[in-house]
């Protein structure tokens, strides 16, 4: 019997032989004294779903505006499909910006929105017909085609906005903030939305935006910002699960932080780190991803969902330690709890919530053990 076929995972980051799109090289932008984005080098891939992510002012916002030619680097160089850009003006690239606004004409409809562009690029009469209606079942706009934006929907007018950029089918799509004008749930079936879409045209799409959640969930790869500097670029899952500094991993999600001095340790598992953090409480017991010597000073962050929370200490695992509850956060598919420990400091931990309220294990000032493996968390060094 043949075996199934496996499915190709995409990942041109990890293929030596790829050529990248977009390929950033030593770039820096100064705004007279202010460095923007500061000697910056990154590769990315044709097909991605790829997500700048960042506080305000990190610089994720000068990058995409250099994509498309609203700002020229200071230093450096921004190649995209083997040509470097810098002489090229916006309306001669092949790129595309969709801003937050969608910046819809109010005095067309949907369709002429959307052929606004293939007409300005003087594309015969019947090809504009096929390219508008190619874009309306794509972004399921069919019925509407004839409204005009003020007569459908926040999230309609963002898949109008999405057809018009799309119409021209441009090598690179920016999307800057797309979604920060919808609720949050339609923004979390938009999400799914841009997803399929990106996946169905090919097209390789760049986002800006502060919401971890969004990035997490759309990109192929997320670029941690700060300062104007790269902090790390790495998947969804590599950037929750494998965070490579503080910054990152307090940046993403929910994690508690400990601060303790590492001491090496060999076990037949394999080497391990014993973390002194508390007076009078036993040292976490860790697997580093990295060497770590005697003594040194780490931080040990460690998500609230990988922490156990029960009534007698569990044995199976390796780090154990016992607090009260004092704050319990209830929504709806879990519970986090917040255990205030011997030593004062508090850690969150989170179960979920398989049975009715009613039934809930533990409440308010309860006595509780909190247990987790030796690889639940990470040792970071930075």
């Amino acid at each position: 019997m043949a075996e199934p076929a496996q499915q190709k995972v995409f990942a041109p980051w990890e293929d030596p032989t790829e050529k990248p799109i977009i390929r950033f090289e030593g770039v820096t932008k100064r705004f007279g004294e202010f460095t923007a984005v500061d000697n910056l080098d990154l590769k990315i891939y044709r097909g991605e779903f790829f997500a700048l992510l960042g506080p305000s002012g990190c610089g994720k916002t000068t990058l995409m505006r250099m994509l498309a030619g609203f700002e020229s680097p200071t230093e450096g160089h921004i190649i995209l499909d083997g040509q470097d850009v810098a002489p090229i003006p916006p309306n001669k690239r092949p790129v595309n910006m969709m801003f937050q606004s969608y910046a819809l004409f109010p005095h067309l409809s949907v369709w002429e929105n959307i052929a606004f562009g293939l007409k300005r690029e003087g594309m015969e009469k019947d090809r504009i017909e096929a390219r508008v209606s190619e874009m309306l079942r794509l972004t399921r706009l069919e019925q509407f085609a004839r409204r005009k934006p003020h007569q459908i929907s926040g999230g309609q007018r963002q898949r109008v906005a999405l057809a018009r950029s799309l119409a021209k089918a441009p090598k690179l799509l920016l999307l800057d903030e797309p979604l920060g004008a919808l609720d949050k749930k339609l923004r979390q079936e938009t999400q799914f939305e841009l997803m399929d879409i990106q996946e169905k045209t090919g097209t390789t799409f760049v986002i800006v935006t502060h919401d971890q959640e969004e990035a997490m969930t759309v990109a192929t790869r997320v670029a941690v910002m700060d300062h104007g500097k790269l902090v790390q670029v790495a998947t969804p899952a590599g950037i929750y699960e494998a965070p490579n500094s503080v910054y990152v991993a307090d940046f993403i999600g929910d994690v508690n932080i400990i601060e303790g001095a590492a001491t090496p340790r060999s076990t037949p598992e394999g080497a391990q780190v014993e973390i002194a953090w508390a007076e009078g409480l036993a040292p976490i017991i860790a697997t580093p991803t990295e060497p770590v010597s005697a003594g040194q000073k780490v931080h040990y962050a460690i998500r609230p969902e990988k922490i156990l929370v029960s009534r007698e200490p569990d044995m199976a695992r390796a780090n154990r330690v016992q607090g009260k509850v004092i704050d319990i956060a209830y929504l709806g598919n879990i519970s986090t709890y917040r255990v205030r420990l011997a030593n004062g400091q508090m850690i969150s931990a989170s179960m979920t919530n398989a049975r009715r309220l009613s039934r809930r294990d533990f409440t308010w000032d309860d006595e509780v053990w909190l247990n987790w493996t030796d690889g639940a968390g990470i040792v970071l060094t930075r």
